[in-house]
């Protein structure tokens, strides 16, 4: 089931879409808030034609077509992208407005090294994280307790055969429902109806 709805940057609307249990971004949308382009279209592509001749490499392959309401009120095919693609066109974006987030992505990317010199590091983000989502310490202790439990019988199951993702979503499945009275999948549908 496809959900739409419209995400907020700087005052800009940017259309998006739930597709697959993840969210997809107009690119046009993006491009327009990050560059004030009054074609973002025609920004897109020429961005597309520069980028693949510059490094060859097709932005228009990491995207998707799909279909979003126009101001017209009629939906249309229109390139998106997920998250993790719209940061990729972000960062061939040469805007003043696009910089913060290429900063951004680069201290997430150094952060993330880090944390792999000191695995210890990720324990202490996630921590924080949940803290900053306003979770309470009890919540995230069993939180905690439960990703490492979970990891050790996964790797249990693992030295015992379990060789698909069927099984290990199984496990995942049942340690959320003892420790939180909730299923994983229970959980994905109460937040994406919210």
């Amino acid at each position: 089931m496809k959900t739409t709805k419209i995400a907020l940057f700087k005052g800009r609307k940017i259309r998006k879409i739930l597709f697959q249990n993840e969210w997809w971004f107009s690119v046009i949308d993006v491009i327009e808030a990050l560059t004030d382009s009054t074609q973002p279209s025609k920004y897109w592509t020429a961005m597309k034609t520069r980028v693949g001749s510059e490094d060859g490499f097709q932005l228009s392959t990491i995207c998707r077509q799909l279909k979003l309401e126009s101001s017209d009120g009629k939906k249309y095919e229109t390139d998106c992208a997920n998250t993790e693609t719209i940061f990729r066109i972000i960062q061939s974006i040469p805007s003043p407005k696009a910089e913060p987030f290429k900063r951004w992505l680069a201290r997430v990317g150094y952060e993330r090294i880090k944390e792999i010199e000191d695995p210890e590091l990720t324990t202490k983000r996630t921590r924080m994280l949940y803290k900053l989502k306003g979770y309470s310490d009890d919540w995230i202790e069993k939180r905690m307790r439960g990703i490492a439990i979970r990891e050790e019988l996964t790797d249990e199951w693992q030295k015992r055969g379990a060789e698909n993702e069927r099984d290990y979503e199984i496990l995942t499945a049942e340690i959320s429902k003892a420790t939180f009275g909730i299923t994983p999948s229970e959980y994905k549908k109460e937040k994406f109806t919210e």
